[in-house]
């Protein structure tokens, strides 16, 4: 027997999703949702995208292409990047959600797994809450369904007593669901995915039923992959899954830029100074990450050691967002090295004796000799003291 899943409310706190309601967003909100945010270029795009569109997508898939990667609509709109790096890795993500594939996003910490990952929800279902966040902890019952035990027990499994997982919505509803650091799940919870994502069903054995998916479905996952070995995907999981790499900046250029545009809308909606004040510091703590990332200074003459940490572009961002912060409050709203080094240093040393050698090494053999780094070399001084 065949059912279709009614969209009953999701307990978050039982199946790890965010909140369904999509309604608009409150002003005083804090972070919305890629679908409220971008909601005015969503909506540009849905005007005057006259291209095909897969059942139940929201653009397509070339809108979906160019509300990532950003563009200029032909009446003048201008459509933000979202992801900047290889049109072609976002291309072919885009193009797997439009098959029977589900998409893996892999990549090193701060790559913007979960980022895009929104992002192509909102774009493609205009919706990205149907998440399911992966822990060591997580259960069967946030990939596939729970129960309302007070019903339960009051009067027996029914469809009323059932709880549907943010997967089980998305299924019935024909959205595409998100599933959060996969290689984090245990591995026999990951193996429920199985079904759903090979045969398009997901049985519930207690009522003799299941919900069959609808056509618009899929699912996105993402995983860290300095993860492998935690919990490693199943062969025949992984053969479910199309995935594809998110690699890391090309240039210090690209990975200036993608700084610059998520501070400055972290700072919008913390009321922080405007980020062209602080440009020059942005490079400065980029370079820093990718020299001791790389394990070689920007002049390839010197070759460094690296420290135990991932130094990610999103490691950046939180540097830079906080020395804004510091600017805002302690400083003249202007951002200065002194704003930054003590960022810099919490995201290079993690480990106090073995990041701090490493980072001691890199302050007086790369920063004291560089030239315009001296205000530089003196507050990161001050910040270890």
């Amino acid at each position: 027997m065949s059912v279709s899943a009614e969209p009953t409310p999701v307990d978050p706190r039982r199946n790890g999703s965010a909140p369904a309601d999509t309604g608009p967003a409150r002003t005083d909100t804090l972070r919305p949702h890629a679908e409220h945010a971008f909601a005015d270029e969503l909506a540009a795009l849905a005007a005057q995208d006259d291209r095909p569109r897969p059942a139940r997508w929201r653009l397509s898939p070339w809108a979906v292409a160019t509300y990532l990667l950003g563009g200029t609509l032909p009446d003048g709109t201008v459509i933000t990047p979202k992801y900047v790096g290889p049109r072609r890795v976002m291309e072919v993500a885009v193009t797997t959600l439009a098959t029977d594939r589900a998409l893996l996003l892999l990549g090193v910490p701060g790559t913007a797994k979960t980022w895009v990952s929104e992002h192509l929800a909102a774009a493609v279902s205009g919706d990205s809450t149907l998440l399911v966040q992966g822990t060591a902890g997580t259960p069967e019952e946030a990939i596939r369904y729970g129960w309302n035990y007070a019903r339960l027990l009051a009067h027996g499994p029914s469809r009323d007593a059932l709880v549907p997982s943010p997967v089980m919505r998305a299924m019935a509803e024909g959205r595409t669901a998100r599933v959060e650091e996969l290689t984090r799940i245990p591995a026999d919870v990951q193996d429920s995915l199985i079904t759903i994502l090979s045969e398009k069903t997901l049985p519930i054995p207690e009522l003799g039923q299941e919900v069959q998916a609808v056509r618009g479905f899929n699912l996105i996952a993402t995983a860290n992959d300095r993860d492998r070995g935690v919990n490693e995907l199943s062969s025949a999981l992984r053969r479910r899954f199309n995935t594809v790499v998110l690699p890391l900046p090309e240039t210090p250029e690209a990975e200036v830029d993608i700084v610059t545009r998520r501070v400055e809308q972290i700072g919008r909606s913390l009321d922080l100074p405007a980020v062209p004040d602080g440009v020059d510091e942005i490079r400065r703590v980029v370079t820093v990450f990718r020299e001791l990332r790389d394990g070689v200074t920007a002049d390839g003459r010197t070759k460094l050691k690296s420290p135990s940490g991932t130094l990610s572009t999103a490691e950046a961002i939180s540097v830079v967002t906080g020395g804004l912060a510091f600017a805002a409050h302690f400083g003249d709203g202007v951002l200065r090295a002194g704003d930054v080094a003590a960022g810099v240093l919490g995201a290079v040393v993690r480990d106090p004796a073995a990041d701090r050698v490493v980072w001691q090494e890199y302050l007086e053999t790369v920063v004291r000799e560089r030239d315009g780094w001296a205000d530089f070399y003196r507050a990161c001084r001050e910040a270890g003291a």
